[in-house]
């Protein structure tokens, strides 16, 4: 599976994330941001690595990202972890609503950037959990790519 690559400038990612679960799917999201949060996330600084999306009264939220709090805002600043809306299109929020409550699988931010217009969007992955094993299996195939690579390279 060859991963996405969020164009733009990212603003936060989450590494984590594919050595936690199988990622199935990817799309993107629009995601709804005070003038502060948006001046704070050019910044950087912000945290989405223990962050999840989740539907709520027929919506999706992005629960627990941390978007630090603007140092020049001085009265009107913003709530750190708020939950944030998402916005998909009803297709496909209905898609993964149904996803994530038959099949249990999670939506995870996998990394929050600026499109070319410089609007701020959410790349999010349909992401199923990784066992302990599974996760060892990954580690040991990505030792013996390293490896069949070095001894290419040395062989010639």
């Amino acid at each position: 599976m060859a991963r996405d690559t969020a164009p733009g400038r990212i603003a936060a990612q989450n590494r984590k994330a594919r050595h936690d679960f199988f990622i199935e799917e990817t799309l993107e999201a629009g995601i709804v941001l005070q003038g502060t949060e948006v001046k704070s996330l050019r910044q950087g600084g912000a945290s989405i690595v223990e962050s999840y999306a989740g539907p709520k009264d027929g919506e999706l939220f992005l629960v627990n990202a941390h978007i630090p709090e603007y140092a020049g805002a001085k009265h009107f600043g913003h709530e750190p972890r708020r939950p944030r809306k998402l916005l998909v299109r009803r297709r496909e929020l209905g898609r993964l609503i149904g996803a994530v409550q038959r099949s249990g699988v999670t939506i995870v931010p996998l990394s929050i950037y600026f499109n070319d217009r410089g609007i701020a969007k959410v790349q999010l992955g349909l992401a199923k959990g990784k066992r302990k094993l599974d996760k060892r299996e990954t580690e040991k195939a990505r030792d013996w790519q390293r490896d069949k690579a070095r001894l290419m390279r040395q062989k010639g």
